[in-house]
């Protein structure tokens, strides 16, 4: 049997490490949340190469007494409870006192803090566990935490890390939410040198959803407020017209605390059920002020999942909250031409605190107080393009309620056997020959959204969609395979404003996306303009498909490949595919039948739909009992 050992102390420290300290985003996570338990109103964050080099995390709350720094640094330690009963009523964030334990023991840590009552700061340094010395050095009040080279002495650790890119990405999604968890306080959020936003702590949720998510998505905003015994709910939901593709933009905070929550997403979902297609999820912000003795905050090394009491209870009333808020609002789109929207009154916006360097004071001086106002993007007006194919305007007309099914009612006595209509499997007959072209007749559409065609002794249902889809979607294909993409430039471009995650994913496909036709550029800040698309989706509301490409590949992670964005672009030929319930011209429709029986396989659309369905002229005949 082999030897049975005590771990020395370094190595349970860095092994307890990983289970707090996963990545640099859970080191700003536990820093932050530090700082808003010690009553700070204003928080600065800087990273460099995606926090693995550097984080620094500047706050203006109630520092750290000199005689209590090196015990703040030590396992288990903690001023938030004292005993297991504490732990039932806890209303901080952070409580475990496992942090600043963990981070030490992975990294080299700097810290600087003084308290108001204190005539000077101090500097203490923790390096992968061996502490330093404390010295006297002047300050501000609050916190500074200067943490480098994160998981500089645990290769196992470091090596599981993605790419600085990648990293720096889950702290801006990270710090997102920490800005929409905690409106009352002033973020300033700084990587590698340069502002990515910040917020004025005015308590003003919306504004904040303005300057993360733009303008667009502020502006279509349903507020919610709801209460019932030890529970009650704030915030906004958005209308079901900004839905996404996964639960990415679902933000919900339970007493300030960013989770993520099975039930609390589920109802959120059910209470949007009626309201948005299969594989839709809504964007919502909601904030849960819940009675802490109905809740179990203790159930995840992260803090990231919580329990609650009465679940069912509390699930029903989400539902009904949402459900209800949104049927009793008029959820029709509201479309405004030719009048520019009016930019917002400027919000002053105290000053957060700096990061502790040399040119602090010099930095004061040049930038003046309360400088900061709402940026609001150039107002573009959307590009009005009537939808056509082959330069046709057909109208578009009202959404046409499919009709129900109807049963045929036969007497048993009469015993005649009726078939159904067969799906087209191939065409013998050549039916677009030039030899047959003669005997070809298009009888007319059905539903605006059906042609009937007959041939020989055939009727032939062509489904317009379905066939215009097919058209796009092969023509897109063999476009992307002969490397002979035509672009269409949009003038004026269509402006996108993206989270955190989202810029991430479309720097890393950068160049997979401006081999595909796309033709993208920085519009400052967040923003990024499209100035050309592939010709074959120009016309399907550009924004909304490249929006649900960055959907499907922030869902997907590491498995987006050029491959795959080819095929997620091309399936997207449905969005400028020819609808159903719309006219269409005969001369549209010879050739949209012509080209459609040049393809390789007409049969079904990208979706497997398919686009065409027969009946012969002995099926029709024997429905009217003209054989027996």
């Amino acid at each position: 049997m082999a030897e049975i050992r005590v771990l020395d102390s370094a190595t349970i420290d860095k092994i307890a490490a990983g289970e707090v300290v996963e990545r640099p985003s859970s080191v700003v996570k536990e820093i932050v949340e530090n700082a808003i338990d010690a009553g700070a109103d204003a928080i600065t964050v800087e990273i460099k190469e995606g926090g693995i080099s550097l984080i620094r995390v500047t706050d203006n709350g109630s520092g750290i007494e000199k005689t209590q720094i090196e015990n703040a640094f030590k396992r288990h330690a903690t001023s938030k409870i004292k005993t297991i009963e504490d732990l039932i009523g806890v209303s901080s964030l952070g409580f475990r006192g496992e942090a600043l334990s963990s981070i030490s023991a992975v990294a080299q840590v700097e810290l600087i803090t003084k308290t108001k009552d204190e005539l000077s700061g101090s500097r203490y340094t923790i390096e992968g566990g061996k502490a330093g010395i404390i010295e006297e050095i002047g300050a501000p009040d609050g916190t500074t935490f200067l943490i480098r080279n994160l998981f500089f002495n645990t290769p196992p650790l470091r090596k599981f890390l993605k790419t600085a890119a990648t990293e720096g990405g889950y702290i801006s999604d990270l710090m997102e939410h920490m800005a929409l968890s905690k409106p009352n306080v002033s973020f300033q959020y700084i990587q590698n040198g340069q502002t990515r936003f910040r917020t004025s702590g005015n308590g003003d949720l919306k504004e904040i959803i303005y300057r993360i998510y733009g303008r667009d998505i502020a502006g279509e905003l349903i507020p919610v407020e709801a209460d019932m015994a030890g529970v009650k709910i704030s915030g906004f939901l958005g209308k079901p017209s900004i839905n996404r593709s996964n639960r990415n933009f679902e933000n919900y905070f339970v007493n300030g605390r960013y989770i993520k929550s099975s039930l609390i997403a589920k109802g959120i979902e059910e209470g949007y059920k009626s309201f948005l297609m299969q594989h839709k999820y809504p964007f919502t912000v909601l904030h849960f002020d819940v009675d802490c003795s109905l809740l179990d905050v203790n159930v995840h090394p992260a803090k990231m999942d919580i329990r609650f009491q009465n679940q069912i209870i509390f699930y029903d009333f989400l539902v009904r909250t949402i459900s209800e808020t949104l049927q009793h609002k008029d959820l029709i789109p509201q479309v405004t031409v030719g009048k520019p929207e009016k930019k917002p009154q400027a919000s002053p916006v105290p000053r957060a605190p700096e990061p502790f360097e040399q040119n602090r004071i010099a930095h004061v001086k040049k930038e003046p107080e309360n400088s900061l106002t709402i940026e609001e993007s150039k107002s573009v007006s959307p590009l009005v393009v009537e939808n056509s194919i082959y330069q046709a305007k057909p109208k578009i007309l009202g959404t046409v309620s499919a009709p129900q099914p109807v049963r045929n009612v036969i007497k048993k006595e009469e015993q005649i056997l009726v078939e159904r209509p067969t799906q087209l499997t191939m065409f013998e007959e050549h039916m677009l020959t030039k030899a047959a072209r003669s005997d070809v007749r298009i009888l007319g559409q059905l539903f605006q959204t059906y042609w009937l065609i007959e041939y020989e002794e055939k009727l032939f249902i062509m489904d317009q969609h379905a066939a215009h889809e097919k058209i796009k979607y092969e023509r897109l294909i063999s476009q992307l395979s002969g490397k002979e993409l035509m672009t269409q430039i949009l003038n004026p471009p269509v402006i996108v404003t993206l989270s955190g995650k989202e810029e991430t994913i479309l720097k890393q496909y950068w160049d997979s996306f401006a081999g595909l036709g796309f033709e993208l550029e920085e519009f400052g800040g967040n923003e990024y303009a499209i100035r050309s698309v592939p010709a074959d989706l120009y016309g399907c509301n550009e924004k909304q498909m490249f929006l649900e490409v960055l959907d499907e590949l922030c869902e997907d992670g590491a498995k987006g490949t050029p491959d795959v964005i080819r095929q997620k672009l091309a399936s997207m030929a449905c969005k400028a595919a020819v609808k159903g319930n719309m006219r269409m011209s005969m001369p549209e429709v010879e050739k949209l039948i012509e080209e459609l029986f040049t393809l390789e396989n007409p049969y079904h659309c990208p979706h497997g739909r398919p686009t065409m369905i027969s009946m012969s002229k002995y099926d029709i005949e024997k429905k009217f009992k003209r054989i027996l």
